[in-house]
């Protein structure tokens, strides 16, 4: 972080201001989505910005994910940077055609004569009592598409800094935040600053195991550091931040040294970012590792309604302490 004048803001104010700023820096940048003005959103995170901004920035929609994800493609295409606000990441379902079939192809099928310079805005992660419907993290679909950038923050400074440049970058990103983390506070400088994508950024540095994490679960793998810190372990914790592009060197850089590395994500293993981390990892520092890559995500299993069932459908501090002391053949 640049060493200047910081405040300590929430996670959501952080948001709320990298938007405010880029709209008044840049005309181009506007809104749109479900209850994004009057209401600021289900979680509350774009209060305040219709009133500087007016209803001609700060556009809400009817309730079609579909046609006015779509409107933001075309938008992007005529030369505006639009900012499409899904309010829960389980909605990403009704904009996979835009945004796969369009908004990612536009480019490569013009010979790159247009640009689709959108981002949307979505959230990930269970825990808030949600169900199944409302509780799923899917940015592994989104990370599967070439022509799409995808950007998971896990601090009031990266969720800033990367939403700057999301806006400002010339192809579609998708911008998933954890709805857990909304009110989560961190230092963030009052200064402009931006932060580029496909950069890691190790959270903590260590050398016997090296903890690959994502989005809220970059907390959860600080708090097994601290815990395996107690018996003796020193965990490296590393934030890709990125998701695509994402930062190889550094992963597998930190396993080189550390031998040993469990990647940590709040979606499904299945087909997951922990399987394809894991591969980038195996194949990079294959001849570094004293043991097999660890994956730990979400289980494959509906997101429960009921507190206790959902609360274990998830990574913890314990569970991945537990499985770093086994692979260090700590007792």
């Amino acid at each position: 972080m640049p060493d200047t004048n910081t405040r300590e803001i929430t996670f959501a104010e952080a948001v709320r201001e990298a938007l405010a700023e880029e709209m008044r820096r840049d005309a181009r940048v506007f809104i749109l989505g479900e209850d994004v003005a009057e209401a600021g959103t289900p979680f509350k995170v774009l209060s305040g910005l219709v009133e500087e901004f007016g209803t001609k920035r700060v556009v809400d929609t009817p309730i079609s994910e579909a046609g006015f994800t779509g409107l933001a493609v075309g938008a992007a295409m005529t030369g505006l940077r639009p900012v499409v606000d899904i309010m829960f990441g389980d909605f990403i379902t009704l904009t996979m055609d835009q945004m796969a079939n369009q908004a990612a192809k536009v480019h490569y099928m013009s010979g790159g004569k247009w640009r689709v310079p959108m981002v949307m805005r979505t959230t990930l992660g269970a825990a808030r009592r949600s169900a199944a419907q409302h509780s799923q993290s899917l940015h592994a679909w989104f990370s599967h598409v070439p022509g799409l950038k995808v950007v998971l923050p896990s601090t009031p400074y990266d969720a800033k800094g990367l939403l700057k440049t999301a806006i400002r970058d010339e192809n579609p990103v998708v911008f998933f935040e954890d709805k857990m983390m909304f009110k989560m506070k961190g230092p963030v400088p009052a200064e402009e600053y931006t932060i580029p994508l496909g950069v890691a950024d190790v959270k903590r540095e260590g050398d016997d195991i090296t903890l690959v994490a994502t989005s809220s679960m970059v907390q959860v793998a600080l708090g097994a550091a601290g815990l395996l810190e107690e018996i003796g372990v020193s965990a490296e914790v590393i934030d890709p931040r990125t998701t695509w592009p994402l930062d190889e060197k550094t992963l597998v850089d930190s396993v080189k040294k550390t031998s040993r590395a469990i990647v940590i994500d709040e979606g499904y293993g299945r087909y997951g970012v922990t399987a394809e981390i894991a591969a980038v990892i195996a194949e990079g520092a294959f001849h570094y590792l004293d043991a097999p890559v660890k994956r730990m995500g979400a289980m494959h299993v509906p997101i429960p309604f009921s507190p206790p069932l959902e609360d274990v459908t998830l990574p913890t501090e314990r569970s991945v302490f537990d499985v770093a002391r086994a692979l260090c053949n700590r007792s």
